[in-house]
This record gives structure tokens, sequence and C-alpha cells, in this order.
């Protein structure tokens, strides 16, 4: 069987390429370099070529807090351009079972805690990420649509906040632990201050990345259900931006030497995620904590900070 991957070069992509080896496929890992997924015909052609099974589908354009405030039209329009010339040609060429990866980030700003599969159209979106948020929903839309309509086994998992190895570390787009990684490292390189954005007190739930590929892996095999997934750890997991910085830091023999900036926006305060759904399904599942994976991710990005996305 067939499994292609899209968007194969970053960091969820590189975690399930590095665990492929344990599973039976033949894995299509692809990139932008492969074919732009907002041209139909290119991705046509791309599908075409591979006769994919299966297609897990990760391309897409994200950024960090600041990426989302600053090129709204970017993260808007070209994330429904790649989502619908993927789903659309998953159908027309009778994929059997296609995983769109969504996140949390896209829940409503306002709702009762900790959030749930069934509450993702429920209100608007924190305006930080609007426009990233709504492009994702409609990803939603869209897969729930052919399922109706046609019966494709199209589903989609809403993973938490995303870290580890092969992400992007670029100082203004990076996520928040790679942002802060980076930040660390040269703060401590050039004997500085290791300033953190805003006030650290908004909270968040992460998950390793080869964890989420494992996750990936069981969905593609197991799940049968119809309606979305959420995969995170558990609200047990929830730490503030504080707490992440602080073991960064420590990462780096650094606690000492760090500070806030509030001058800067902290964005949408909490979006806490409720796993019962994924653990009454996979409940010997075991997460990475952070305190192992923090080291983990800064050991990689050292030894491989000339060839890493910064």
């Amino acid at each position: 069987m067939n499994v292609l991957v899209t968007g194969s070069s970053g960091l969820v992509g590189s975690a399930i390429n590095k665990i492929s080896p344990n599973y039976n496929y033949n894995f299509i890992f692809v990139s932008s370099k492969d074919a732009d997924l907002t041209d139909y015909t290119q991705t046509y052609e791309l599908f075409k070529k591979h006769s994919p099974d299966y297609v897990i589908h990760l391309a897409a354009c994200v950024g960090g807090l600041f990426k989302n405030m600053n090129q709204r039209v970017d993260m808007l329009e070209t994330n429904l351009m790649i989502n619908f010339n993927v789903v659309k040609i998953s159908h027309v060429l009778k994929v059997k079972k296609l995983i769109c990866c969504l996140s949390t980030c896209i829940f409503p700003d306002e709702a009762t805690y900790p959030i749930n599969e069934t509450m993702l159209h429920g209100g608007s979106p924190h305006h930080s990420n609007a426009a990233y948020a709504h492009a994702k929903r409609m990803v939603e839309v869209h897969c729930k649509s052919y399922r109706e309509q046609y019966g494709d086994n199209f589903i989609c998992v809403i993973p938490t906040n995303i870290y580890g190895p092969h992400d992007n570390y670029n100082l203004e787009d990076a996520h928040v632990v790679p942002a802060l990684t980076h930040r660390c490292y040269l703060a401590k390189k050039e004997n500085k201050q290791f300033v953190v954005r805003g006030s650290g007190s908004p909270l968040r739930q992460f998950i390793y990345s080869e964890d989420l590929a494992k996750l990936f892996m069981w969905v593609l095999e197991n799940y049968t259900d119809k309606g979305s997934l959420i995969l995170s750890p558990g609200e047990e997991s929830e730490m503030s931006i504080k707490e992440i910085a602080t073991e960064i830091a420590k990462s780096f023999d650094y606690e000492h030497r760090m500070e806030f900036d509030t001058t800067y926006e902290d964005g949408q305060f909490k979006k806490t995620a409720d796993n019962t759904k994924l653990m009454n399904l996979i409940e010997n599942f075991k997460f990475t904590d952070m305190k192992e994976g923090i080291p983990k991710n800064t050991e990689w990005f050292i030894n491989n900070i000339e060839s890493c996305r910064t």
C-alpha cells in the first residue's frame, strides 16, 4: 500500500519518516520541491504519479503568533488553495483514506475548557490567528462533505502545539518552542539576556513530534470513527510559556539570564484540549514529558544549527 505524506520536510513529516521503517507500507514523502500544492494541475500530476492508497496531509503555510498577525492573507489563501486541491484530488483519484492535520489554535476563542472535538465551529477563533483558523476549519467542512455525499474516508486530526527536531527555528516566524530555543541559543552565544516576548502567562499543551507521528500511524491503521480526533496529552500536561521558557533556558544552562518583554502581545491565554476520546481508544499510549523532550530538542538544534530552518 502506498502512503503519500505531504509536507514531509517539516516537523511532523520528518518524524513520520524517522519511524516509517517500523511499518509495512511504501511511504512516499513529498515536499514543496516536488510540486506546488496551491496549483491544481501540479497537485493532480503528483498524486497521479504516485497513486496513493492513503494520504497523510501535513503541508500547510504555518507560523507562530507574529506571522499569523502580520501575514493574514497568505495564511488564509495559501492554506485554502492547498487544502482544496489535496482533498478534491484525493476524491477524484479514489484515495482509500485521507488524514488531514488541523490544530487546537483554530477552536473558538471564547469556549468552555477543556475544548473537545464537537466545539470546533462553536464561535470565532482568536483574532491573532483568525485567517489561518478559518482556512483550517474549511478542511474539516470539506472532508465532512465528501464523507456525507460520497462516503469518502476523509478525516481530520487536531494536535496541540507540536515541537521537536526539524522544526522551523526562524526567530520571527517560528512557533513558541523553536523560536525560544533559537533565541536562547543566540543569547548565550552573545552573552546577552534571554528575552521572552510577552508576559509568559499563556498556557499551552505540547506534543513531541515523534509521539504525534506514532499517533498518525495509529489513526491510519486503527481509527474508524468519522469525526475529528484531538491528539494531545492530558490536561495535566499544560504548562505556561514562562515554564516552557525556563525549561529551554535550563537546557542551555542559562536560566539566570531570562527576562520578559511585556510590550509584546501574549496571544490567546489558553486552549486546553480534552483528549478523552483518544485515551478511550488508545489508553496505554505514553507521551514524552516536556522535561525530557525539551533537552532532546535543544540537543538536536545545537547539532543541526548549520542546516536546520532558521
